[in-house]
């Protein structure tokens, strides 16, 4: 057996050793939604210990493991380098938590598909086994925080307090953690941090206020790891029978608790999906052409989402589906952002409010957040409650993706985009944020190589045509971005393409004249694109420049 390895006790007597830690490393939570890694991952490390380590190229892995044709060619689909990237990354999460203590170590050097097999550096480290124990059911109740205007409810929040203690210990698989473990927690990041350490997987934290006879109680579940609310519930009632009260806070936070298996606390997708059969068929419909990201399939998008919230005027997903329709006709110059703005924030608003549990709603309201409100942390926000809600839905991981690049965080950007196309590999738009992200690390090889996948799956798209060409200009292939260019523009006399696109390729030419030609065409067309001028790295060179300056102001830009 060929083995890369820095250990030359390694040899075929180690084979079992290294399949059962492959088999520990398929199954750990690293790798457990994620079908396409394990299926490279175990290619990879079957074909070392088979011998055949010299023929893991580029070309065999696409071929063999992501089913590419035999015309498959590497330089244009980058998608071998995407999951070989996504593949080190899963790996050194998975050996950084669940695997600190193997004995054997599997890595993917960076330059080359075959796998390095190791022993580890340090002797494996003799643990208690109680924080493996408790770490996926463990419960920390804080105190219940007095609100009231006097200051005079401390034991009645005690009570509620010790209710739920004594109610959530006799339930079955739920450990609890004792609070005075925990120590100072005055701010959120403290209590996290007490939560981090204790192990607990949940953290119970409520409130109560009250006005005259009356009392608001109010308590959540928060996700220690993503700091998301679970859960969050209110109760109103009159002060007379306070035992009474404080039973029934507890059962609510027990009946939340137990509603979902363990490992599956946020749920995945619609709390409140449709009863009605004709309204679920005009839905799908809808996020069939939403999907297509195409002109057309977005106007007829909005036409079925619309038709399914006329069949059920509750229904949250289609509120959900019409805001992203909306807000991508106005990103791709469709419709001007004075006719998509407020009919995307306000669908957006009430998917949330029809339906909290649904990552769609929030996925939606944290596009707007982003886009039009510029409000960053809020979308951070909505994007993580998404991902607490469904991991897998691939449109919060592109977006959010897109925020992480306005502010410059490439490898986490990087990172959001490698488990889009891991979701969706047929999806352009996740190719093209890529390719963005890869042009601004000096990567211009793959960033081509990701436009021109998003070109394969959009091919009439003027966005990926300009992100090529820009690319190609920045690079050095000066004819070919003209060449781009030149297509641009016999393209807009069949149809729309904006001044913004044709904007972008001329800076990258170092033509700045013709490029504030086409900026300026932009500001008159009032193109969706320009309200991220101030945080798209792209512009940045353009700083200093007094053209520049004065559209920004133009604008009134924040």
């Amino acid at each position: 057996m060929t083995v890369q390895s820095s250990t030359p006790e390694l040899g075929k007597s180690s084979d079992p050793k290294l399949a059962e830690q492959l088999g520990r490393i398929l199954v750990s939570k690293a790798f457990r939604q994620s079908d396409r890694l394990k299926r490279f991952l175990t290619f990879i490390v079957e074909e070392t210990i088979a011998g055949r380590g010299e023929r893991l190229k580029e070309f065999v892995v696409g071929v063999e493991v992501f089913d590419k044709p035999e015309a498959f060619d590497p330089r244009n689909d980058p998608i071998v380098r995407v999951q070989a990237r996504r593949l080190r990354s899963q790996l050194a999460r998975y050996y950084h938590e669940e695997g600190q203590d193997d004995a054997l170590v599997i890595d993917l050097p960076k330059g080359g598909y075959a796998p390095m097999i190791r022993q580890q550096k340090t002797a494996p480290q003799k643990r208690s086994a109680m924080p493996m124990l408790v770490s996926s059911n463990t419960v920390l109740v804080l105190p219940i925080a007095d609100h009231s205007a006097a200051g005079d409810q401390r034991h009645f929040c005690q009570g509620i307090r010790e209710e739920i203690i004594h109610v959530l210990a006799g339930l079955g698989g739920i450990r609890l953690v004792a609070w005075e473990a925990a120590g100072d927690t005055s701010s959120d990041d403290d209590m996290r941090q007490a939560a981090n350490r204790l192990n607990a997987a949940m953290i119970v934290v409520g409130s109560v206020r009250t006005a005259g006879s009356e009392a608001r109680i109010t308590t959540n579940l928060v996700d220690t790891a993503s700091g998301c609310y679970l859960w969050s519930g209110s109760i109103d009632r009159k002060m007379e029978n306070i035992f009474a009260i404080q039973e029934e806070v507890a059962r609510a936070i027990a009946g939340q608790l137990t509603a979902q298996p363990e490992g599956s606390r946020a749920s995945r997708g619609s709390g409140h999906p449709t009863g009605n059969l004709a309204a679920y068929n005009l839905y799908v419909q809808g996020k069939y052409h939403l999907n297509q990201r195409t002109e057309e399939g977005l106007r007829r998008a909005a036409e079925f989402f619309d038709k399914a919230i006329v069949e059920d005027a509750q229904y949250a997903q289609a509120y959900s589906g019409l805001a992203d329709a909306y807000s991508l006709l106005g990103h791709y110059g469709v419709l001007a952002p004075a006719e998509v703005w407020t009919k995307t924030a306000s669908n957006a608003a009430w998917a949330v409010l029809l339906d909290e549990h649904s990552a769609e709603a929030h996925t939606s309201l944290a596009h707007v957040k982003a886009t039009q409100d510029w409000d960053w942390l809020g979308a951070e926000r909505e994007f993580q409650r998404a991902i607490g809600l469904d991991p897998r839905y691939p449109t919060t991981h592109h977006w959010l993706a897109r925020v992480r690049f306005y502010l410059q965080d490439y490898e986490a950007a990087l990172d959001q985009c490698d488990h889009t196309i891991e979701l969706n590999p047929h999806f352009s738009p996740a190719y093209w944020t890529l390719g963005l992200i890869q042009e601004q690390r000096g990567e211009f090889d793959e960033s081509a190589a990701a436009f021109q996948r998003a070109l394969q799956l959009s091919p009439q798209s003027p966005t990926m045509q300009a992100a090529l060409g820009r690319t190609f200009a920045l690079s050095g292939r000066r004819e070919e971005a003209l060449r781009i260019v030149g297509d641009l523009h016999k393209l807009a006399e069949k149809r729309y393409v904006s001044p913004f696109e044709l904007a972008v390729c001329y800076f990258a030419l170092d033509l700045p004249d013709k490029g504030f030609e086409w900026l300026a065409k932009a500001f008159q067309d009032r193109c969706f694109e320009l309200i991220s001028l101030r945080v798209d790295p792209r512009w940045q060179a353009l700083g200093r420049d007094p053209r520049f300056q004065e559209l920004l102001n133009r604008l009134e830009l924040p």
